[in-house]
């Protein structure tokens, strides 16, 4: 069964065509639809043992952004399938499930009102993935859709630790909460690792850190979410490339007082100018902040050691949370390539029964690989996250 996946953002489409009945799973082709609605767009193409194809023209919507994906995938130079009927479904990520989605489900008219009624809880994410199945609502007409949606996962937290400490009338009129996100990278980098490390997934201890220019720490009981660094919404736990994470709101609130910002000019900043961005006013690329650390940059130096710091403390938290941990995973774009980090936060932990290994993790990029010395009782692992292969899984098995 080929499955498209498609994960659409509010000027971007990323895309994947992955065979779900080959001998295994099999990627087919990849790509990305980039600056749509401006006044030239970017598509790039990249087949499985073809050249890339480029295009660039006006993009103006989703709808057309996806019909350019359909052409290229069956073109005759350079596309992967002969027709658009070998796409037997299609597999969205949807950012935000609110409680109305502990799993994955087939698109319906009430899965879709759901998924709007959420827009203002989550507005830079659910409307552009709503438009991605509307699109293909369009260009294929009575083709399956799935929805997998990035909190999901995180349904199982019980709610001493999903509930905030705020007068319960805000959880009762707005459902106020935590949500946690990322979950589909938790639950697979969580389920590989235990079977790298040896663990029985459904009776261990796990700790998954994806770290990237979003990054968030989940604990991992016995296979279920139990408790995970984001909140309400992705802004709360780590220090991020451009958001703040666990700050205190009093402090917010004085800053808006002093400066006479609205309540949007302050989410603004807290999520898209602090982070490493704010504390080094050099960049929001952890690479950028790495060179000007080597250089001896005071602020550099700070940010990193705050978000490799900020890492660690929530490792060690929900170690205490579970009473221990038997597998702590490294995943993300920041920690599937940076063995500073991996080493700066496994480093200290042998209390907790961590031997990390220095020579497996040096050059260690993007693999799958453990990171602990043999005799380490606690285990450490580095996983390749892989979302799209999660959401093309879960698309084959409701279509099924």
């Amino acid at each position: 069964m080929v499955i498209l996946v498609l994960n659409c953002g509010s000027s971007s489409i990323k895309y994947q065509v992955i065979d779900m009945e080959a001998a295994s799973s099999k990627v087919l082709a990849k790509g990305i639809v980039e600056r749509i609605g401006l006044a030239e767009g970017d598509l790039v193409h990249k087949p499985v043992g073809k050249e890339r194809f480029e295009l660039r023209q006006p993009i103006p919507d989703h709808t057309t952004g996806i019909r350019l994906v359909l052409d290229a995938l069956t073109d005759p130079a350079h596309g992967v399938i002969r027709s658009l009927d070998e796409v037997k479904a299609v597999g969205h990520r949807v950012a935000h499930g609110g409680e109305f989605f502990p799993e994955s489900c087939l698109v319906t008219e009430e899965v879709k009102e759901k998924i709007r009624s959420l827009f203002e809880i989550a507005p830079l994410h659910n409307p552009a993935n709503l438009e991605g199945v509307l699109s293909i609502e369009k260009v294929l007409p009575g083709v399956p859709q799935v929805t997998v949606f990035d909190t999901s996962f995180h349904q199982t937290i019980p709610a001493v630790n999903y509930m905030y400490a705020l007068p319960h009338a805000y959880y009762d009129k707005y459902r106020v909460r935590k949500y946690g996100f990322h979950g589909t990278s938790h639950r697979y980098v969580a389920r590989v690792g235990a079977e790298l490390a040896g663990l029985d997934f459904l009776r261990s201890k796990i700790i998954t850190c994806h770290i990237g220019n979003g990054a968030s720490v989940t604990a991992v009981l016995d296979g279920k979410s139990f408790d995970t660094s984001m909140g309400f919404s992705p802004l709360d736990g780590l220090v991020m490339g451009t958001r703040c994470g666990q700050v205190d709101a009093s402090a917010v609130t004085y800053i808006g007082e002093k400066e006479g910002m609205s309540y949007a000019e302050l989410n603004d900043m807290m999520n898209k100018r602090s982070g490493v961005l704010g504390l080094t006013d050099l960049s929001s690329d952890m690479r950028d902040i790495d060179r000007a650390y080597d250089e001896g940059d005071p602020r550099a130096i700070l940010a990193r050691d705050m978000h490799y710091g900020r890492i660690k403390k929530f490792v060690g938290q929900y170690a205490a949370e579970m009473g221990g941990v038997d597998l702590i995973v490294f995943t993300g774009g920041v920690g599937e390539n940076s063995e500073e980090m991996r080493e700066s936060v496994c480093s200290g932990l042998e209390f907790m029964g961590v031997k990390f290994d220095p020579a497996a993790n040096k050059g260690a990029r993007g693999v799958d690989k453990l990171l602990s010395a043999p005799d380490s009782r606690v285990k450490v692992a580095m996983i390749a996250t892989d979302e799209e292969l999660m959401i093309a899984t879960d698309t084959y098995n409701l279509v099924k």
